[in-house]
């Protein structure tokens, strides 16, 4: 059966959030010839009425067809932000009729927040001594308010296990595309970016841009620097050679690309040769050397080292996990 995501939609919530688990989750499909495979997510919305209409934050409400009895259904549940969180937000406590819509959860279902959500899961107590983040112009008030909570405003979403917070909307793309390469691989969650028309990869531990200005438009940009890497990740390339692809000057390469990447050329490459590494371990019999070497480090140890600080495990391990779900009916 498809993996079960429920989407608490609360009054005052945004659309756009609301949108992003239907989006990513709902596009996943199972590898096949031409993408007609099977879906591997099955997402509901509800509400925690019965079914009805739920206020927006814009000019129109949504009809929501399903009540608070679809939280008890779910393998994983999501609340995106609402600006009418009441008591929540204001207080920390869960109102009556959405802690009892909580109460309906079954044990051991992962929990996800977009943005302020988190508000939710930290008055719920899922966050009680564990790291979280929300929007970075929420983080002061939201530690304030629960201090038991340790919050980090400055990454785009955390992953601790069963529980995971994204910092603000477009966050959650990243978050949800992250959950989906972390149960299905590389390959799934780099097809449903490519058809979303968004990057495939954007760590979690990047910053979330608080102070960071828009490059003006005339100014140059390092997209073909970028499309240069990638097409020889598998060989060296030293930062000179990034910035002569702009005809720039290291330093100048280096600001702007920080500017529109938001991470440093160094970081960028190691994070896209990490993916290369990754979908080939998924897709190919390729030996670990072989790996190593296609996907730019070099040696098994350095890629091991690399894959051991992105994910937690060695290179043998990550093959055999997902060669297992492969093969898993």
């Amino acid at each position: 059966m498809p993996h079960r995501v429920a989407v608490l939609a609360l009054d005052g919530l945004l659309p756009f959030e609301l949108g992003i688990p239907h989006r990513i989750f709902g596009r996943s499909l199972e590898p096949a010839p031409g993408n007609k495979g099977a879906k591997l997510y099955e997402v509901v919305t509800c509400s925690i009425r019965p079914p009805g209409p739920v206020r927006t934050d814009s000019d129109y409400a949504i009809l929501v067809e399903h009540g608070p009895e679809a939280l008890a259904t779910a393998d994983t549940v999501v609340i995106p932000a609402s600006y009418e969180l009441g008591p929540v937000f204001e207080e920390g406590r869960l109102t009556e009729k959405l802690a009892a819509a909580l109460a309906l959860i079954r044990p051991g279902t992962r929990m996800v927040s977009i943005c302020t959500g988190s508000y939710v899961l930290a008055a719920a107590g899922y966050l009680d001594g564990r790291p979280a983040t929300t929007h970075w112009s929420s983080a002061d008030h939201f530690q304030r308010l629960f201090p038991q909570v340790r919050v980090d405003p400055d990454v785009l979403f955390i992953d601790d296990g069963d529980v995971l917070t994204s910092a603000g909307v477009a966050a959650g793309i990243d978050l949800c595309l992250h959950l989906v390469r972390r149960d299905h691989g590389a390959a799934v969650a780099n097809e449903i970016a490519r058809r979303t028309v968004v990057p495939p990869h954007r760590d979690g531990g990047q910053a979330q841009y608080i102070h960071r200005p828009v490059p003006e438009p005339q100014f140059a940009t390092t997209t073909a620097a970028r499309a240069w890497a990638l097409g020889r990740l598998d060989r060296p390339i030293q930062l000179r050679d990034m910035a002569r692809q702009e005809s720039m000057s290291v330093r100048t390469f280096t600001r702007r690309f920080r500017e529109e990447v938001g991470a440093s050329p160094g970081q960028w490459l190691t994070q896209q040769r990490v993916e290369r590494a990754r979908h080939l371990l998924e897709t190919s019999d390729l030996s670990i050397d072989q790996v190593a070497r296609d996907a730019g480090f070099g040696t098994a140890t350095s890629l091991r080292q690399h894959l051991q600080a992105a994910l937690g495990v060695p290179p043998t391990v990550y093959r055999r996990t997902f060669r297992a779900s492969a093969d898993t009916p």
